[in-house]
This record gives structure tokens, sequence and C-alpha cells, in this order.
């Protein structure tokens, strides 16, 4: 008995439910955002450094991996656009394409803000230490100062602040799963799991 390939229509989204690229990309970084915030909540409640830590040493890594991903996805979404599942019309499917248009945004600006801290630090990056990404190149402080922090801004870092922003909406996110799901049992988590509801 030989295997036999899914239909080329599982694997792209339907009005109905998400296709296979699409679940793939969404719960691969999921996974890799558990991983992010794990790493970072540790590091802040434990005070933590990536010499102490293998999950804190690999963050940058994973981080650049969750940007290409992101890319993927917009690239996919785009292309499903007209085949994906709506969000509906009134006030609550406004604040759903609202939220998942942030999520995408800060998805592609927090790991951007960690390159240009790289670059402004003369530093570069190495994806695992092997693949060269950006060239170290001539520290530019004033850029430093402004991706990092500084004493009028008590220190605040925007890579942090954004990636703090980022797990708030991640929240709200899992949230509303929880409420479509539990509370108004709509088939909405259905449709990102592959199932029909």
């Amino acid at each position: 008995m030989t295997a036999t390939a899914a239909p080329p229509t599982l694997w792209l989204d339907s009005p109905t439910q998400y296709g296979r690229i699409s679940r793939i990309l969404h719960w691969s970084m999921a996974l890799l955002f558990l991983w992010q915030f794990t790493g970072m909540v540790l590091k802040v409640t434990l005070g933590l450094h990536p010499r102490d830590s293998w999950l804190l040493g690999t963050h940058a890594h994973v981080g650049f991996v969750l940007m290409v991903l992101m890319v993927l996805r917009a690239i996919w979404a785009i292309a499903n656009i007209h085949r994906r599942p709506s969000y509906g019309t009134g006030f609550l499917a406004r604040c759903a394409s609202l939220g998942h248009a942030a999520l995408y945004l800060l998805m592609l600006l927090v790991p951007l803000s960690a390159l240009v801290r790289s670059w402004a630090s003369g530093r570069g990056f190495n994806l695992f230490n092997t693949i060269p990404v950006l060239s170290p190149g001539t520290a530019t402080p004033a850029i430093g100062q402004f991706i990092n922090g500084t004493r009028e801004t008590l220190g605040a870092s925007i890579h942090g602040l954004l990636g703090w922003l980022l797990l708030l909406i991640i929240v709200g996110h899992i949230g509303m799963v929880i409420l479509h799901h539990w509370v108004w049992k709509d088939g909405t988590l259905h449709k990102m799991l592959g199932r029909k509801a």
C-alpha cells in the first residue's frame, strides 16, 4: 500500500480553514516565541545572562529565524488573501484585523531593531555563529544610544519595549482564542487546527 500525496488544496488556505502551510508557519512560530519569551522571563526574574543559559544564548539566532518565518508568512498570507477565512464584519472583526496587523508589524520590528542595534554597535551578526548576515561596521554611537536607550529614557531599550509589547499582544491574541473557542464556541480555533468546526 503506497501513501498518496495530499491534494494541493490541503496546502492552501480556504474560507473554512487555514491550509497546511499557514498552520505549519503559525505553530512553528508559536513554539519559537514560547522559547524566546521563556528565556526573557527567566532573564528578568532570575537575572540570568546569555553566558549562564543556553536558552538565552540562542535568543538572537531564534529571533532572526522568527523574522524570516514572519516574512514568509506575510508573503503567504498575501498570496492567499482571497482564499483564507474572513474576519467577518463589524467592530470585533475590525479589532481582529487591527490586532493581526499589529502582530505582523511587531514581529518584523522587534528583530529588525536588534539587527540595527548590532550594526550600530559595530558587532555585526552571524546566524548560529556561522552564517554571516550582517557584517561588522563602524560603530555609530548616536543610533546605538537611540536603540538601547539613554539616561533620559530611563535606559529603555526600543528592542525590549517592542518585545514586551509584542508579548502583550500575543497574550491578548491567546485570550481571544480562548473566548472564541470555549465561550462563543464558534469554531475559530478549528480553522488553525485544520479541523471542521
